[in-house]
């Protein structure tokens, strides 16, 4: 019977990560994964719930038993943006910020010019 642990090595690949930058990504030690393959050790239900929570893609059924597919199917993806999506968004947040200040800027002018009307105005 496989174990969890080499599931976990099989999910690297999948997930596009070395074994490093998973043991990162879930907050264990740096070499954790790869000591436990090297031990064939169990992998204890703290890592466990670490990985489905940073991971809620994974198929926890199949993590712990090997049944099931890898992913879970119907997990809503998160929207993908383009990268013009993302600068018409950051360029929409800077010219609304920009117009804010404008406006600002604008009423300031205003007030300093009725200032002076009514100065000149009394002289």
């Amino acid at each position: 019977m496989s174990k969890t642990i080499n599931r976990i090595i099989q999910l690297l690949p999948a997930l596009k990560m070395s074994a490093r930058q998973f043991d990162l990504s879930i907050g264990t030690g740096n070499g954790y994964t790869l000591r436990m393959q090297k031990n064939n050790a169990s992998v204890g239900s703290d890592v466990i719930e670490r990985i489905v929570k940073v991971y809620p893609q994974i198929n926890l059924v199949w993590l712990i038993t090997g049944q099931g597919k890898m992913f879970v199917e119907n997990l809503l993806k998160p929207e993908v943006r383009t990268k013009a999506e993302i600068q018409a968004y950051i360029d929409n947040k800077l010219n609304q910020h920009w117009s804010d200040e404008k406006k600002a800027l604008l009423n300031e002018i205003l007030t300093e010019l009725d200032k002076a009307t009514k100065t000149i105005n009394y002289l």
